[in-house]
C-alpha cells in the first residue's frame, strides 16, 4: 500500500502549503474556506477538464449556459469587422463621423499585432480570475489579500488600489478602460481597450503615436503610461455577442463591468466577482468617491444584467462577493 502512503504525504505537503499561504498573506479566517476549496489539495481528487476543484468553465453541462456561451467568439482577436458587426457597432455611435472604419481598424491592428491570448486550456491548468468592480460594498470587506491571490485580476476604469489595499488588494494584471476612464499603468499591467466607438480606437492609436487627440465628448488624456506590448483590444464582435446572446438585446449595449465578467468566463477556469452591486446600506456609489451609480440607469440593460449575473452564480459559473455579511 505504498501508493496510499505517497498520497498521504502529498496531501500533507499541499495542505501545509495552503496553510502557509494563508498565514503569509494574512488572509482573514473567514476566507480560509475559499482558499482551501481552490487549493491543489482538493484538485488532486477531481478528474476534470481543468485543475480547479470547484468548477471548470470548459465543461458545461448546464443547458442554459451552453445555449449562450460561444467559445468561437474570442474576446481579443485582431481582425476586420464582419458586415453585420460593423453595422451594429456603427449604430452605437452618437454621430456618424466621416471616417473610413476599415482604415482605422487596419491601422490599429497593425500597431498592436494579433497574439494568441489565453488559449492554453488543459487538464493541468486552473486559472483563477478576480473581476473587481468599483462598488462601495468593498469598503470594510477585507478582501484585499483574497483578491491578490488570483492569477488574473481585472480592474475596471479608474478604480484605484493605493490607500484601499486592505479591501481591494494591490495586484492588477488587466486594466479595462476607454479614453474617458484612462489611467497610467505600470509595466506589468495589460491595457485592455473596450472600444464602444470609433473615436476610442483613434485615441489608442494617437496615444502611442502622435498624441494629438485630447477630446472625445469630454477632455481625455493625450497619452497613457503603458507597455504597448501588453495592449489588448476587445473586438467589437465580442461586445455584440454579449449583447445579443447574454443580454437578449436589453438596453442599447452592455456595461463595461458585465462585459468584463464575460471576458473572464472566456479566458479563466474560475471566476470570482468583487465590488458589484449596492453597499450594505443599499446605496450605489464608488468605493473611492461619492459618485452615485445605479444598475437601472443609463443605456445598459442593468436590471437584466443583474439578473443574469445571479443566474451565473446560481449555476456555479461565478461566485459573487458582496462585501458584507
Amino acid at each position: 500500500m505504498r501508493w496510499c502512503k505517497s498520497i498521504k504525504v502529498i496531501f500533507m505537503v499541499l495542505l501545509s502549503t495552503t496553510i502557509f499561504t494563508v498565514t503569509i498573506h494574512k488572509v482573514p479566517y473567514g476566507h480560509f474556506k475559499d482558499l482551501v476549496n481552490n487549493s491543489m489539495v482538493e484538485r488532486l481528487f477531481h478528474g476534470k477538464p481543468c485543475a480547479c476543484m470547484e468548477r471548470c468553465l470548459a465543461a458545461s453541462d448546464v443547458k442554459w449556459f451552453a445555449e449562450r456561451f460561444r467559445k468561437d467568439v474570442p474576446p481579443v482577436k485582431n481582425s476586420a469587422l464582419r458586415r453585420d458587426t460593423n453595422k451594429w457597432w456603427r449604430g452605437l455611435q452618437s454621430s456618424t463621423p466621416r471616417v473610413n472604419y476599415t482604415e482605422v481598424v487596419d491601422q490599429l491592428f497593425s500597431l498592436f499585432p494579433d497574439k494568441e491570448h489565453y488559449s492554453d486550456a488543459s487538464p493541468d491548468r486552473c486559472r483563477t480570475c478576480a473581476v473587481v468592480g468599483n462598488s462601495a460594498n468593498l469598503l470594510g470587506s477585507h478582501y484585499g489579500s483574497l483578491i491578490d491571490l488570483h492569477d488574473v485580476v481585472f480592474r475596471i476604469n479608474k478604480g484605484p488600489t493605493k490607500g484601499y489595499e486592505k479591501d481591494v488588494g494591490s495586484k492588477t494584471t488587466h486594466r479595462i478602460l476607454y479614453p474617458e476612464s484612462a489611467v497610467d499603468l505600470d509595466n506589468s499591467t495589460h491595457l485592455v481597450l473596450f472600444p464602444f466607438k470609433i473615436r476610442d480606437m483613434q485615441w489608442l492609436i494617437s496615444t502611442f503615436t502622435t498624441r494629438h487627440i485630447t477630446h472625445t465628448y469630454t477632455r481625455v488624456k493625450s497619452s497613457v503610461n503603458a507597455d504597448e506590448n501588453k495592449v489588448m483590444i476587445l473586438h467589437p464582435a465580442f461586445i455584440k455577442y454579449v449583447y445579443e446572446k447574454w443580454l437578449m438585446k436589453h438596453g442599447r449595449y452592455p456595461s463595461t463591468g458585465f462585459i468584463t465578467i464575460l471576458f473572464a468566463l472566456h479566458i479563466c477556469d474560475q471566476v470570482n466577482v468583487f465590488g458589484f452591486g449596492a453597499s450594505s446600506t443599499g446605496t450605489w456609489h464608488h468605493y473611492f468617491d461619492k459618485t452615485r451609480t445605479h444598475y437601472k440607469g443609463g443605456p445598459h440593460g442593468g436590471d437584466f444584467e443583474n439578473k443574469t449575473m445571479h443566474q451565473l452564480q446560481q449555476r456555479n459559473k461565478i461566485s459573487i462577493y458582496k462585501g458584507y455579511r
